[in-house]
C-alpha cells in the first residue's frame, strides 16, 4: 500500500477513535455513578440518540462486511435476510418498545432483561435470572467475537498488520469508552457511529456506480464465479445471474433467511434500547427514526456487495476474502483521507455492536451474579466497580475465540442471533401480552429455545448428508418448539400468583 494512502487512512481513523474515547470521558463525568446510571443511562435516552443506538449495536460489522459479502457472491438471492431484518425491527418496535418500556420499570425498575424475568414472574430462588444470564453470557461471547473478527480483518487487510494485532486494536478502544463511560457512553458513540455507518453505506453504492463502464444490470445478470473469486473450487466456477432473487433457493431456505426477522424479539442489546428512552410517549419518533435509518442502510449495504460485484468483474480482480469488499472497494474508488472515513464507518459498525454487548454481558455478571450471590449488600459503587472488571474479562474471552482467522462474521452472528431469538424472543413476547403466563412456561420455553439451537448446530444430525442448520435456519424450529413449550407448560401448571397477575393488569390500564 502507498505511504500517503496509509497516512491519509491513519489520519481518518485516528480522529474517529479520538472522538469516541471523548465521549467516554464525557459519559463518564455524567451518569456513572451508580448502577442505574452505568447500566440503564437513568432512563433518559431522547428518541434519536435510543433508536440510532438501537440500529448501530443491532447492525454490527456483518452489515458493511458479511451482508456485502453475501451479495457480492451470490446476488439478490441473499437480499431475503435483509428483508426478513427490516419487517422483524418494525415488528419489534410495534410489539415490544412500549409494553417493554413501561413493564420494566413498573416491575420493581429492571435494568436487565434477567432482572425483567425474574420480577415479571416473581422468581424469588433467581433460577429464571441465572439460566438467562447464563443465556447471555455464552450466545454474547460467540456474538462479540464476530465483531473482534471483523476488526482483526479490517487491519490486516488495509494496514497490513497482523490479524492479531488488529483483535488488539479494536477491542481496546471499546473496552477503554465503556469500562468508564457505560450505558450513556455506549449509546452516544453509537449515535454518532450510526450516522458514519449510513453515510458510508449511501456513498459507496453510489460512487462505484457512477464509476462502472458497463450497464451494471447486464454485468449481474452474467456474473461468473471464477472471475469471483481467486481461488475458486470447481463447483464454483460457472455463470449466475446475480439478478434472480429465487436462485439456487428453495422455499425453506427463503424462510430460514426471513425468519431471522424473528430473531429482534430476543436481542437483549436491542431491546434495552426501549427501556433507556425517556418516555413511552417518546417510542414513535423513535420507530420512525430507527426504521428510516435501517431500511437506507440495508438497501445500501445490499447494493455495494451488487455493484462491488460488477467493478470487481468489469476489472477483472478477484478478492480473496468476499467479505472485504467494502474495505476494497473504499481503498480503490475514493481518496486516502475519505477511505480512512469508510473504514471507520466499519470499526463504528463493529465497535457499536462490541460495546453494547460488552455492557450486557457485564450487567449479567454484575446485577445477577455477583449481587445475588456473593454480595447482596453491595453499594452503588462497589457494583459499578465490578460492572467495569466484567466488561474487561469478556472482552479477553472474546478476544480469545476470534483468534480462528478462518471465523465467517456471517456464520457467528447466525449462530448468536437464532439462539436469543429462540430463548428469549417467545418469552418477551408471551410476557408482555399473555397475563396467564406462569414461571414454569417461562423456564421451559427459555430451555427449550436455547437447547433445541445448540442442537440445531452441533448435534452430529443430517438429513440427506446435510446438516440441519443448512437444511433450515435454527432459529425456527427454536422459536416454534419455545412458543410451544410456553404455552402448553403454562397451562399445565398452577396460574400465576395474583402480585403477576395485578402486575400485568397494572401496566395494561396504563398503556
Amino acid at each position: 500500500m502507498e505511504a500517503n494512502l496509509e497516512t491519509g487512512m491513519i489520519i481518518s481513523l485516528a480522529l474517529y477513535f479520538v472522538v469516541m474515547l471523548g465521549i467516554g470521558l464525557y459519559a463518564f463525568k455524567q451518569s456513572t455513578s451508580d448502577v442505574s446510571g452505568y447500566m440503564l443511562g437513568g432512563r433518559n435516552l431522547s428518541p434519536s440518540v435510543a433508536a440510532l443506538s438501537a440500529g448501530a449495536s443491532d447492525m454490527s460489522g456483518w452489515l458493511l462486511m458479511g451482508l456485502p459479502g453475501a451479495m457480492y457472491l451470490f446476488g439478490l438471492s441473499k437480499v431475503w435476510i435483509a428483508i426478513g431484518l427490516v419487517l422483524g425491527a418494525w415488528a419489534n418496535y410495534f410489539l415490544v418498545a412500549p409494553r417493554l418500556r413501561v413493564y420494566t420499570e413498573k416491575a420493581n425498575d429492571s435494568i436487565t432483561i434477567p432482572d425483567y424475568f425474574a420480577n415479571r414472574f416473581a422468581d424469588n430462588k433467581n433460577i429464571l435470572r441465572v439460566i438467562s444470564a447464563i443465556v447471555i453470557i455464552v450466545f454474547f461471547t460467540l456474538y462479540t467475537s464476530s465483531g473482534v473478527v471483523a476488526g482483526g480483518k479490517l487491519f490486516e487487510n488495509s494496514f497490513g498488520m497482523s490479524y492479531e494485532v488488529g483483535l488488539y486494536v479494536t477491542t481496546g478502544v471499546v473496552v477503554l469508552y465503556t469500562l468508564f463511560g457505560g450505558f450513556l457512553a455506549v449509546s452516544l458513540t453509537d449515535f454518532v457511529q450510526g450516522c458514519i455507518m449510513l453515510i458510508a453505506l449511501l456513498v459507496v453504492p453510489i460512487v462505484t456506480f457512477t464509476m462502472l463502464d458497463h450497464p451494471v444490470m447486464e454485468t449481474l445478470a452474467n456474473a461468473s464465479y471464477d472471475l469471483l473469486l481467486i481461488s475458486p473450487k470447481a463447483s464454483e466456477v460457472h455463470s449466475l445471474n446475480m439478478l434472480d432473487w429465487f436462485a439456487g433457493g428453495s422455499t425453506i431456505a427463503i424462510i430460514s433467511a426471513l425468519a431471522w426477522g424473528f430473531g429482534y424479539f430476543g436481542q437483549p442489546h436491542i431491546i434495552v434500547r426501549f427501556m433507556s428512552v425517556r418516555s413511552v410517549k417518546d417510542i414513535p419518533a423513535m420507530r420512525r427514526i430507527g426504521m428510516s435509518w435501517m431500511t437506507l442502510s440495508a438497501i445500501g449495504a445490499v447494493l455495494t456487495g451488487l455493484f462491488g460485484a460488477a467493478f470487481i468483474l468489469e476489472n477483472e480482480m478477484p478478492i480473496n476474502d468476499k467479505e472485504t469488499i467494502f474495505l476494497v472497494l473504499s481503498e480503490l474508488v475514493f481518496h486516502p483521507l475519505i477511505a480512512g472515513f469508510l473504514l471507520a464507518a466499519i470499526l463504528a459498525a463493529v465497535m457499536s455492536t462490541i460495546s453494547s454487548q460488552l455492557l450486557v454481558c457485564s450487567s449479567s455478571l454484575t446485577e445477577d451474579f455477583y449481587k445475588i450471590y456473593l454480595h447482596r449488600e453491595a453499594s452503588q459503587k462497589e457494583l459499578v466497580f465490578v460492572g467495569r472488571i466484567s466488561v474487561a474479562l469478556v472482552a479477553m474471552f472474546a478476544i480469545y475465540l476470534a483468534y480462528d482467522r478462518d471465523s465467517s462474521i456471517l456464520d457467528l452472528v447466525s449462530n448468536a442471533w437464532a439462539g436469543f431469538g429462540a430463548a428469549f424472543g417467545p418469552l418477551v413476547l408471551f410476557s408482555l401480552y399473555w397475563r396467564r403466563m406462569n414461571f414454569a412456561g417461562a423456564l421451559a420455553g427459555m430451555l427449550v429455545g436455547a437447547s433445541t439451537v445448540l442442537i440445531w448446530i452441533y448435534a452430529p444430525i443430517t438429513i440427506n448428508g446435510a446438516s440441519l442448520s443448512s437444511v433450515i435456519y435454527e432459529i425456527v424450529p427454536g422459536f416454534i418448539l419455545s412458543s410451544i413449550a410456553i404455552v402448553l407448560v403454562s397451562l399445565m401448571t398452577n396460574e400465576p400468583a395474583k402480585e403477576i397477575t395485578t402486575l400485568f393488569d397494572e401496566v395494561e390500564q396504563e398503556l
